[in-house]
């Protein structure tokens, strides 16, 4: 007898799509960044993310220079990957980038560690802010499966 594939499955949507991404995310805050350019490899670095707003929205700080804001300016679609072993969750985060340099969300944003990047402190003229809408998200949930066939 074959297992039904969605029978454990749950979609969430709205707030409660919203409120386990964020808790995901304070959990693990440190995803795989990619974009694409046509006819290249996927870019892949790693990014911490600084939020997830009240509307689902990641957020990151990126310098104005960076290969991943030129990258953006080409094609804003990116994909995000987090994973948190230690507890058997793993996300995939489909969803359009843009760039923004609003000093009051820099402001609101900045944290200590983000000055081991922009020596000038939050009003370092090269910090950016990319914001990941996203389009589709998939959580997997191994905690009652760890085995793999």
């Amino acid at each position: 007898m074959e297992k039904d594939p969605n029978k454990n499955k749950t979609d969430l949507i709205a707030q409660e799509a919203i409120e386990k991404l964020q808790d995901l995310v304070d959990h693990e805050s440190i995803c795989m960044f990619c974009t694409v350019l046509q006819n290249q490899p996927v870019k892949t670095r790693p990014m911490g993310t600084q939020l997830v707003d009240d509307e689902g929205n990641l957020w990151f700080m990126s310098s104005l220079k960076s290969h991943k804001n030129a990258e953006i300016a080409i094609n804003n679609t990116v994909q995000l990957f987090y994973s948190n072993p230690g507890s058997a969750e793993f996300l995939s985060v489909f969803g359009t980038a843009t760039i923004s340099t609003d000093r009051h969300k820099i402001e609101e944003l900045w944290t200590p560690i983000a000055k081991a990047w922009f020596t000038d402190g939050k009003d370092d003229q090269d910090i950016s802010l990319i914001k990941v809408t996203p389009l589709t998200a998939y959580y997997w949930d191994t905690k009652s499966s760890k085995r793999f066939p």
